[in-house]
């Protein structure tokens, strides 16, 4: 089968973010946009040359027409082997689980997470590298830098590949094999917790649930593990099948996005348990009867009960969280006497830690949640951990969280979002905090004082890498924290983020309703970004 050389030339744009390189449908829809970006991936990576690629997404508009375009560039570049989920599906922590076990080069991921999808919405691609993590910023970096000389792609003239077929075919000299996406990861789950346990807590009579898939890319897994493995009721899994626009709903698992879900939990006789996931099955949201666990709290939880579980039982060597996840994950990990870790937003920033086996569980605020199982984070993961956990210490999710506060004191703590944002305005908001930053120490702000102002920059323990302008962060004497940072995961616009946290340690203030603690802080964050005279916002578009 002869290979097709077509001349290209390079599009503007196409740096991949901490996510992947993420448009609109249309852009990607372009002729040649696609095929330069997978053609620079697999320029950048000689090693994919008589290797093996993983490749798969999450169901969204677009997916199945993008992986016939990889398949065929693949092929006319010389990788080996291709394994490709079954209706082109795979959810993003599957895709690392797979590329680990068969010990491939790596994989293609084809998703934007927890972006709407649709004609006019969202798509996005990414590169994970063989040890099933996101490509570090040196390869991201090489891949940028050869989307803007590219002058060729290569490609085959053949019919597609049928994707719904299991088995195995041939594309050139290339060996295609499409599996059930599913398996593999499922069995993975099977070793890390006590089946037993939580199909005991499902046939015990008085425990309810529900998993809100949002029409995205886990509805498969749980419908098979909750319902299949573990015997949960039929009808648990809501929202159960993957659509290519998530039914018209955003696949992202929040307060503001899972209302039918959050409404089921509420009142007395409301769900034991909630739990959701997004488009591409990474992030997780915790609920129980009249209660949200914060991801931050959730990793602290983890950390500090991970020993009650099967895959965990020899304890945790380490914790890292992302910088604006609270700082509740220090407080287990000091009390376990195990390194905890701050880190710039991004899951690739975990990669290095767990390679090295400095850590065994991480987190982000935004919902997400992992451990070193795979390299992604891991929604599906997080809900049986939590599932597991209830079954174990017989308790409900409140008097986990109660008792947790109890015992370690309580980080209240919340998220503002601004979405969409114009870029302009945001950056210059940004630039004016930065300019604040070397006299704000010392400073009254309202009843707190700032002792530090800074820009986080990491620099990675393992590999001395140097990551600058992660975030700006105002921290004050009482031990409170604001951190203002500009998202990378949306297409239009800019979504700004504030975060902030306070500590306290009387129990019997623990149960204040959140965001009336936090008023006081969330004036002062306000004030001293001037948010509504920069951005014309008065309100937060989404709260956590």
């Amino acid at each position: 089968m002869e290979t097709i050389r077509i001349a290209t030339t390079p599009f503007e744009g196409q740096r991949p973010g901490t996510s992947g390189l993420r448009k609109k449908v249309k852009v990607f829809q372009q002729p040649g946009y696609l095929e330069n970006f997978v053609q620079s991936i697999l320029d950048t990576l000689p090693e994919l040359r008589g290797g093996s690629l993983v490749v798969g997404g999450d169901g969204r508009y677009f997916n199945r027409e993008a992986i016939q375009v990889i398949l065929r560039l693949a092929a006319a570049n010389g990788v080996r082997r291709l394994i490709v989920g079954r209706g082109g599906l795979f959810s993003t922590p599957a895709v690392s689980c797979v590329i680990r076990k068969y010990k491939t080069q790596g994989g293609i991921v084809l998703s934007a997470s927890h972006n709407p999808g649709g004609p006019d919405e969202d798509f996005g691609i990414k590169f994970n590298s063989a040890n099933g993590g996101p490509a570090p910023e040196s390869v991201t970096d090489a891949i940028f830098a050869r989307t803007k000389t590219i002058d060729r792609y290569l490609t085959l003239d053949t019919p597609p590949v049928d994707l719904d077929q299991p088995g195995v075919c041939t594309l050139g000299e290339t060996e295609i094999e499409i599996i059930d996406p599913v398996r593999d990861y499922a069995d993975l789950m099977e070793a890390l917790f006590d089946f037993d346990a939580i199909h005991h807590l499902f046939n015990s009579g008085h425990f309810q649930m529900r998993f809100d898939a949002m029409h995205a890319i886990t509805g498969p897994y749980a419908i098979e593990i909750l319902e299949n493995r573990l015997g949960a009721a039929p009808g648990t899994v809501m929202n159960g099948v993957p659509l290519e626009d998530f039914g018209g709903g955003h696949p992202d698992p929040n307060l503001a996005h899972a209302q039918e879900l959050v409404a089921l939990t509420h009142g007395s006789d409301g769900l034991d348990f909630g739990a959701a996931s997004d488009g591409d099955g990474d992030r997780n949201m915790i609920l129980g009867r009249n209660c949200f666990v914060t991801p931050s709290d959730s990793l602290a939880i983890l950390a500090a009960n991970a020993h009650l579980l099967p895959g965990y039982r020899q304890g945790i060597r380490g914790i890292a969280r992302s910088m604006p996840t609270s700082q509740a994950a220090n407080r287990v990990a000091d009390f376990l006497g195990i390194e905890c870790f701050e880190t710039p937003t991004g899951w690739k920033f975990f990669g290095n830690l767990l390679d090295a086996g400095r850590i065994t569980l991480c987190g982000e605020e935004s919902f997400g949640t992992g451990s070193d199982h795979v390299r992604e984070k891991d929604g599906l993961w997080a809900v049986l951990f939590w599932l597991n956990l209830l079954a174990v210490r017989q308790q409900s999710v409140a008097e986990i969280l109660t008792d947790h506060w109890r015992r370690f004191g309580r980080n209240f703590y919340t998220r503002h979002d601004y979405e969409g944002v114009d870029l302009e305005a945001a950056e210059g908001l940004v630039d004016h905090l930065r300019r604040l930053l070397p006299d704000l120490p010392g400073r009254q702000l309202g009843a707190e004082t700032v002792s530090y102002a800074d820009d986080f920059a990491y620099t990675d323990p393992i590999d001395g890498s140097v990551s600058e302008r992660q975030g700006i962060r105002i921290g004050f004497a009482s031990g409170a924290r604001i951190v203002y940072r500009l998202s990378g995961t949306g297409t239009s616009g800019a979504t700004l983020r504030v975060y902030l946290e306070y500590f306290e340690p009387n129990p019997a203030l623990h149960h204040r309703d959140t965001q009336d603690a936090m008023r006081p802080l969330v004036l002062i964050a306000r004030e001293l970004a001037q948010i509504e005279t920069r951005t014309g916002r008065t309100e937060p578009d989404v709260v956590t």
